[in-house]
């Protein structure tokens, strides 16, 4: 008997034109690798439904719940500044959406579930390791406060997927407060579906940014949004060492959510030009070339507005120019707070950012571990021995730990005030790529004990977790991942 989940799917009520709707493609063995149990009750499900066999079975795509609508949603994109009219979801399905338990709409995608009509001869299946990935990825991220799709559910399905060998499959359960992407814009721009652009923008309107409705121009208000979010994303990501590895238009939220944890990484030694993916062979989407990125992104999401900002096209495109020229500005403002609570600073002042940033040319110039380092900061004592254990001595770290110090002084408030920042904003624990990798590889031996222990670290990363210390050592030689992989 199909599951019963209170499915209310606003996604689904959009014109045909929005979706191909299918239901998942049954796989052989489906088995239960990990389910997000505080996450199902927050969304108001009942764990013990979803790990049974019936829960199992759709989360593996084999049966399709009461109240679900299975859709692939439609869209376009720019991949590597390429532009295809056509993407979609070639691999994922949208279940439907849920209500949690604050009120707050969510969709329940499963990704790997087989082809759908926007496939693009891919065979519409995902393979563990990106599975893995993603779920411990996602939530790492989710744990740091920052902005992200979630991981309900892990299953293996029992049969093999070919990739540059063959390995197992797997279907991980997504959620996510939208799916709507700048793409998905892009997909009815180029249509010059403008009646299309206006219903996908009166629902992001409804579902995300509902204050919109209260600006003189609803459409100038959501693309503001937007940038304001993304521009927030993406200083947080920064603040962290994140690389998301494959920052393309379909790949950016309108909701202003991390998604789409393919190549991803997090930097041990710190390098603004680091780059992971190993389809990045020019360094597009390297650490440090993420802001630029994104309001490269938020102009193509900017030109498909034009159409909603005005019936003048010069006027429309002076509205759209002006919100687009705020973001580096924002993204500025969200980056150096961060950067200041790193540094357990309360306000920015002049010469904060250069203070940052001398750190950060310190930590280059030594390829210093980008986590230990700050968390170092957070545990530093009059002897220095904290910080000198992740960077080499020097006239330079000696000049900047004063002028540190003297900053934090000139705060004026209690040393302990600015401890509890710094312990807020450096964690100790993050993802790490080799940690990761050895969860994959266990994975494939059908070990999932890893997967659970480093789940465990990964969700307390602001603690200091004296019996854990392992996950916080950067890789030895050995242990070095240069390249992360997509997995389509």
């Amino acid at each position: 008997m199909a599951l019963a989940i209170p499915f209310d799917n606003s996604y689904a009520r959009l014109p045909d034109r929005f979706y191909a709707r299918l239901d998942p493609k049954p796989v052989p063995d489906a088995n239960l690798i990990r389910l997000n149990e505080p996450l199902a009750r927050h969304l108001n499900l009942d764990p013990a439904n979803l790990a049974s066999p019936d829960g199992v079975a759709l989360l593996a795509g084999n049966d399709v719940a009461d109240g679900s609508e299975p859709l692939a949603m439609a869209y376009a994109g720019q991949q590597f500044g390429n532009w295809s009219p056509q993407l979609g979801d070639g691999r994922a399905l949208l279940l439907g959406e849920v209500i949690d338990r604050d009120g707050t709409r969510h969709d329940i995608q499963l990704k790997g579930s087989g082809p759908t009509p926007f496939s693009r001869m891919g065979d519409g299946r995902a393979w563990l390791g990106p599975v893995l990935r993603e779920y411990i990825v996602s939530e790492a991220m989710a744990a740091l406060g920052i902005p992200t799709t979630r991981a309900l559910a892990a299953v293996s399905t029992g049969e093999n997927v070919i990739r540059e060998a063959a390995f197992p499959g797997a279907v991980l359960t997504r959620v996510a407060t939208s799916h709507v992407r700048v793409g998905t814009f892009q997909y009815f721009a180029i249509r010059q579906d403008t009646d299309g652009l206006k219903t996908l923008a009166d629902y992001c309107i409804d579902r995300l940014y509902p204050k919109a409705r209260e600006a003189p121009n609803r459409y100038a208000a959501l693309l503001d949004y937007v940038v304001q979010a993304q521009a927030e994303l993406v200083a947080r990501w920064m603040n962290v060492g994140f690389i998301h590895g494959v920052m393309n238009t379909d790949n950016m939220t309108i909701s202003g959510e991390t998604i789409d944890y393919g190549p991803c990484a997090f930097m041990d030694d710190f390098s603004p030009g680091r780059v992971f993916s190993s389809i990045d062979e020019q360094g597009r989407y390297a650490y440090g070339n993420q802001p630029r990125i994104a309001q490269w992104n938020l102009v193509s999401l900017a030109q498909t507005f034009l159409p909603l900002l005005s019936d003048d096209n010069e006027a429309a495109v002076a509205e759209a120019q002006k919100i687009i020229d705020a973001f580096p500005d924002r993204y500025d403002q969200a980056f150096q707070a961060g950067l200041n609570a790193k540094l357990g600073l309360r306000e920015i002042r002049d010469g904060d950012p250069e203070l940052a940033q001398d750190l950060l040319a310190i930590m280059a110039q030594q390829s210093a571990d980008f986590t230990n380092t700050f968390r170092a900061l957070f545990h530093y004592d009059e002897n220095r021995q904290d910080v000198q254990n992740h960077l080499k001595t020097s006239t330079e770290l000696d000049d900047w730990l004063n002028k540190w110090q003297s900053r934090l002084k000139a705060e004026g408030g209690a040393l302990k005030d600015s401890k509890e920042i710094m312990r807020q904003a450096n964690p100790a624990f993050i993802p790490r790529n080799h940690r990761i990798e050895e969860v994959i590889a266990a994975g494939l031996k059908n070990d999932f004990e890893p997967l659970s222990n480093l789940l465990d670290v990964l969700a307390r990363p602001y603690e200091d977790q004296p019996e854990n210390t392992v996950y916080a050592d950067p890789p030895q030689p050995e242990q070095v991942v240069q390249a992360t992989f997509c997995g389509t």
